[in-house]
């Protein structure tokens, strides 16, 4: 049964005012509401049993405005002072909490807010979150997590601080790609909550380590130079094979030249190389640092 009971919107905003703090961490249960939407929002107080419920805003009871169907609170024209904690109540027991929150009306797309990068064909990549607006951020692949289903497996930033994130993922590195990754990104600010998703293929984020330059062997006129790749490159590295750059300064002149042979003129005084996927034509890796050469 629906009753109402008279305008606590003041009441909420002394709250908000006085009280309410915003979110730096996902709560278990929310519910997302669109700023000045006409359709109401509905709270569901986790209940098996009947009988008359409490519900309390941050912690105070909601006595004026009231609008229950069964145990459940209906919320509408949702505006920034209602953001907060919801909680039923029967007696002394909370039955249960749900956070309202407001969609974020950032209009940015999700390439503007994260990059990811995969340093091979293995079965995990990372992200970098780069907008420090957002006290909270989560990561997710798949369509359970575009869809905010609760089976979505959630990914949060790693320990050693910032929005870093390690994505695990189910390709088979030696399968050619016909399935795009889904990336779900859920950021909180206060009690806004942003969400986007975009798609792409694994090989699109492909940019490996810097490879190892390993001995430089006079050859004629030339120096052979021998490279291996990455420690963390996907093997076997006949299959996952890399295409090399070596940059060279000149004794003579000082002048620098750039070759993709691994056959480079003899008369250098230092090199650094680095490497990329040559059959998707990836990112290239970082140069390695410069190397001193004698001979």
């Amino acid at each position: 049964m629906m009753h109402t009971c008279s305008l606590w919107i003041f009441g909420l905003l002394l709250i908000s005012l006085t009280g309410a703090h915003g979110l730096d961490y996902f709560p278990e249960n929310f519910v997302v509401a669109k700023k000045n939407d006409a359709n109401p929002v509905t709270l569901t107080c986790d209940t098996k049993t009947g009988g008359a419920v409490t519900w309390k805003f941050d912690g105070e009871v909601i006595e004026d405005d009231t609008q229950l169907k069964g145990s459940d609170l209906i919320l509408s024209e949702v505006d920034e002072p209602m953001l907060g904690e919801y909680s039923c109540w029967r007696g002394g027991e909370m039955l249960s909490s749900t956070y309202l929150l407001l969609e974020d009306e950032e209009e940015d797309k999700l390439d503007s807010l994260i990059s990811c990068r995969a340093k091979s064909y293995g079965c995990s990549f990372s992200c970098t979150w780069t907008n420090n607006k957002y006290a909270a951020v989560r990561l997710g692949l798949g369509h359970e997590c575009r869809r905010g289903l609760k089976s979505c497996r959630w990914v949060i930033n790693s320990l050693d601080g910032g929005f870093q994130f390690e994505l695990p993922h189910s390709l088979s590195p030696y399968a050619e790609e016909s399935n795009r990754l889904e990336l779900t990104a859920e950021a909180i600010n206060n009690h806004a909550i942003l969400r986007r998703t975009k798609s792409f293929y694994l090989r699109d984020i492909i940019q490996p380590d810097s490879p190892q330059i390993v001995k430089c062997q006079e050859v004629g006129q030339n120096l052979n130079v021998t490279i291996d790749p990455p420690a963390n490159w996907s093997t076997p590295h006949s299959f996952f094979t890399l295409e090399h750059q070596i940059e060279y300064v000149l004794k003579d002149d000082g002048n620098t030249g750039r070759s993709s042979s691994q056959l480079i003129p003899k008369s250098i005084s230092k090199l650094r190389v680095r490497c990329r996927d040559p059959l998707v034509v990836s990112a290239w890796s970082q140069w390695t640092p410069w190397k001193n050469v004698t001979c």
